[in-house]
């Protein structure tokens, strides 16, 4: 009796995590259905795709769509390049190296809206230790995330210092994890470094990278705590990510609705680009294996 059922004991918790995923976002598709302003309780109503067709001619929705992107790309992008230039520097392994590796880790280790309010601290234009260094050379009335024109600079600068660690990490375990033959042929022969890098390593390398950057898109194009605890998507609209004008809507406008169809969209964005990145992650498995 307990043989036959020791698979579906074994089971259960995969399908009690599996109920609770799928419980709330049936909840949230079922209010993005609906004309639900908590204001307004005696006006709810089911609307059907109202919600999501009023996206078509808002402009605040393609501004959420243009800064999201365009912040996810960015802090992708520049902590990929970074993560990869320092995973490079440490990949021999050593006691410094190891001992520099464990000291960059300390980032991650802090809660990103506490990273944020310390970086908010240290960025104030009035008594901020970062507006005082860089006064010194010259850049006397630099706003930060007050100002428009640097509020993107100023949070993809917190979000890289955060979460470049994890990137790094991942890459380094990769490095140190490829096989040796083909560098010490390579240094026989005496091919060039940089022929080494793009022929060698970073093909082999490719599976770490995209599993490093899939992880990362899939956080930061949902990104809250930094932007929120920094500038709560401003100033104005520059910073109004997707997960940010949601959370405005419904605690600030209480338009269940409406944020339930912005998250809505934003899983769909997110499960678009997951698949791509999955797929490509699926072909270079198959060209390792000698099946493409």
């Amino acid at each position: 009796m307990f043989r036959r059922a020791l698979p579906y004991m074994l089971s259960l918790p995969a399908l009690l995590v599996c109920i609770g995923i799928l419980i709330p976002f049936g909840t949230a598709v079922y209010y993005s259905t609906q004309r639900y302003n908590l204001s307004f309780p005696q006006a709810r109503a089911f609307i059907g795709l109202e919600n999501y067709t009023d996206f078509l001619s808002d402009s605040a929705f393609w501004n959420t769509i243009e800064v999201s992107l365009l912040y996810t790309f960015l802090t992708v992008t520049l902590e990929l390049l970074l993560g990869l230039g320092i995973a490079l520097l440490l990949r021999k392994p050593g006691r410094f190296n190891n001992m520099v590796s464990i000291l960059l880790l300390l980032p991650l280790m802090t809660a990103p809206a506490i990273a944020a309010l310390m970086w908010k601290l240290m960025t104030n234009p009035n008594f901020g230790v970062l507006s005082y260094l860089i006064g010194l050379i010259g850049f006397d009335d630099f706003r930060w995330a007050s100002s428009p024109s640097s509020a993107l600079f100023t949070v993809v600068l917190v979000d890289m210092w955060v979460y470049t660690p994890f990137i790094m990490i991942l890459l380094l375990a990769g490095l140190r994890s490829l096989p040796r033959q083909p560098f010490e042929a390579a240094e026989l022969d005496g091919v060039p470094r940089s022929f080494v890098f793009f022929r060698i390593t970073l093909p082999m390398l490719m599976p770490y990278i995209i599993t490093a950057t899939l992880f990362r898109l899939l956080d930061s194009i949902q990104q809250f705590d930094i932007i929120y605890a920094m500038t709560q998507g401003g100033p104005g609209d520059k910073l109004m990510v997707f997960q940010v004008q949601s959370y405005l809507e419904f605690f600030q406008y209480t338009n269940v609705g409406r944020s339930a169809a912005l998250l809505m969209v934003l899983w769909v964005i997110t499960y678009i680009l997951s698949n791509l990145f999955v797929k490509h992650w699926l072909k270079l498995r198959e060209r390792a294996h000698g099946h493409a």
